[in-house]
C-alpha cells in the first residue's frame, strides 16, 4: 500500500505544474485590449435638398368640361306640302337672314289664291245688292207699304251678305300665305348645315313628327358654352357671395376662361350670363352658361372644352411642389429641416394646384425650410446634411415648377472617430 501511494505522488505533482503553467499562460494573453476595440463609424448625415415655400398672391380657379352650344338654332321645315323645285344653297355655307333656300312649287297655291279671290268677288257683290235692297225697302216701309218684317229680312241678308265678305277675304289671306310658303327663306344668319332632300321630291308638311326636316341652320358668333357645377361648389360660392366676394359662378356676369383639347392656357375670355333655377336631381349638378365672341369661327356648337372660373378672391397662398409632400394612410404631412439640421414632421392641409405647385391651407409657413428632395432617407427626428434652393411658381399653369441653384448649407462636421489599436500578436505557447 505504502508503495502504491509512493509511486502516484510524482504523477500529481506533475499534473499541478502542468495547470500552473495554463494559467500563467492565459494570463499573459491581451485580454484587455480586445475589450478596448471601438465600433465601426456611424454614417454621416444624408444629403436633401431644402426650399422655403412660395407665397404668392393667386386666385384659386375651379375647372370644369364644357360643351359648346348655338345661341340660336333653327331646323328648317316646310309650312306648305308639295314637291320641291328649287335648293338655293350650297351645303355648309353662310348664309343671312332672308336668303331663299327652298323653293316649293307654288302653282297649286296660285290656283287656289285665284279662287279665294273670285269667291271674295262674288261675296261682295252680293253684299252690294243685299245693301240696295235695304235702301230701297227704307222709304217703302216709312209709307207703311212694306212690312216691317220684310224689312228686318233685307237688313238681315244685307248682315249675312258682309259676314260672307269678310269669310271669303280671310280665305285669301289664307291662300296668299300658303303661297308665301313656297318660297323658304333663312329665318337667322348663320351656318347651314347640308340639304336633306334635293329637288324632285315631295315635302310634307305639318308638326315636328310629321314635316320632313330640310336642314339646320346655327349662328356662329356669338357663342354659348355649358357647364356643370357641382353641389359643393355651389355652395362654396354662395359663401363668396355671401361675404360679398365676386367670384365662382353664381355672379351674372364673372369672367371664364376656356381652353380648347389643343391648347395648354386658357386664352379664350367670356363671361357668365345663365345660371339654372334648379338642382339636377340625377346628377345633384347646377347648368350654367357663358357667352362668348367667335369671330374667327373656331368654336363650333357640340365641341368640347376645359373652362376655368374663380372659385376664391385673391389672397395671399403658401405653395410648394407635390414631391414635397408625404402621405401616411389618409394625412398629408411635409418634413421640416430646423437650425439645428434636426428634421421634424408638419401635418399639412392641402388645396388644389396652381403654377405646378401645391397650395398648403394649413400648417406650413412662409419661413419653414422644407425637404424637396431626399425625402426618402430621411425620418424625423434625424439629422440631415442640407442644400438649399430656391422654388419659382411656373409661368404656365401645366409647366414644372422652376428650382434655383443650390446653394450648399455648411453642416457640422462629425467627430473624427479614434484610431483602432492595434491588434496584438498571439501569445507564443
Amino acid at each position: 500500500m505504502p508503495d502504491r501511494c509512493a509511486r502516484r505522488a510524482p504523477a500529481i505533482w506533475l499534473l499541478g505544474i502542468l495547470g500552473l503553467a495554463l494559467a500563467l499562460a492565459g494570463c499573459d494573453r491581451p485580454q484587455a485590449d480586445q475589450s478596448k476595440a471601438k465600433a465601426p463609424p456611424a454614417p454621416p448625415p444624408p444629403a436633401v435638398t431644402i426650399a422655403k415655400p412660395v407665397v404668392q398672391e393667386i386666385v384659386e380657379w375651379d375647372e370644369y368640361t364644357a360643351r359648346f352650344e348655338a345661341v340660336e338654332q333653327v331646323d328648317v321645315r316646310a309650312r306648305v306640302s308639295g314637291y320641291l323645285m328649287e335648293v338655293g344653297f350650297k351645303d355648309g355655307q353662310l348664309v343671312n337672314k332672308g336668303d331663299l333656300l327652298y323653293v316649293i312649287d307654288p302653282r297649286p297655291f296660285e290656283r287656289a289664291l285665284a279662287q279665294a279671290r273670285a269667291e271674295m268677288q262674288q261675296a261682295k257683290t252680293k253684299s252690294e245688292n243685299a245693301m240696295l235692297d235695304v235702301e230701297r225697302g227704307k222709304p217703302l216701309m216709312e209709307r207703311r207699304v212694306m212690312s216691317e218684317k220684310s224689312f228686318d229680312d233685307r237688313a238681315n241678308l244685307h248682315r249675312e251678305a258682309e259676314a260672307a265678305v269678310k269669310v271669303a277675304e280671310a280665305k285669301v289671306a289664307t291662300a296668299e300665305l300658303d303661297l308665301s310658303f313656297t318660297r323658304m327663306t333663312a329665318p337667322i344668319s348663320g351656318r347651314i348645315s347640308r340639304s336633306t332632300q334635293s329637288a324632285g321630291n315631295w315635302i310634307a308638311a305639318g308638326g315636328a313628327a310629321s314635316s320632313t326636316l330640310l336642314t339646320t341652320i346655327v349662328t356662329q358668333d356669338p357663342i354659348h358654352i355649358y357647364f356643370d357645377v357641382s353641389e359643393n361648389n355651389h355652395i362654396k360660392y354662395m359663401r363668396l357671395a355671401a361675404r360679398g366676394e365676386k367670384a365662382g359662378a353664381n355672379v351674372l356676369g364673372a369672367p371664364v376662361e376656356i381652353a380648347l383639347p389643343d391648347e395648354k392656357d386658357f386664352g379664350h375670355r367670356g363671361v357668365l350670363d345663365f345660371v339654372d333655377n334648379r338642382m339636377d336631381q340625377g346628377t345633384a349638378t347646377l347648368r350654367a352658361r357663358a357667352v362668348l365672341e367667335n369671330k374667327e369661327q373656331i368654336l363650333k356648337p357640340g365641341m368640347f372644352a376645359r373652362l376655368r372660373i374663380a372659385g376664391s378672391a385673391r389672397y395671399a397662398a403658401v405653395m410648394v411642389p407635390d414631391e414635397a409632400i408625404g402621405t401616411d394612410q389618409a394625412n398629408k404631412f411635409v418634413l421640416i429641416v430646423g437650425e439645428d439640421q434636426t428634421v421634424t414632421r408638419r401635418p399639412v392641409t392641402l388645396g388644389p394646384l396652381h403654377a405646378g405647385l401645391r397650395i398648403v391651407r394649413e400648417g406650413l409657413k412662409q419661413d419653414d425650410w422644407i425637404i424637396t428632395k431626399g425625402t426618402q432617407r430621411v425620418r424625423p427626428g434625424g439629422k440631415v446634411a442640407p442644400t438649399k434652393a430656391e422654388l419659382k411658381a411656373a409661368t404656365a399653369p401645366s409647366a414644372v415648377p422652376a428650382v434655383a441653384p443650390a446653394t450648399p448649407v455648411v453642416a457640422p462636421a462629425p467627430p473624427t472617430p479614434p484610431a483602432a489599436a492595434a491588434k496584438p500578436a498571439p501569445a507564443k505557447k
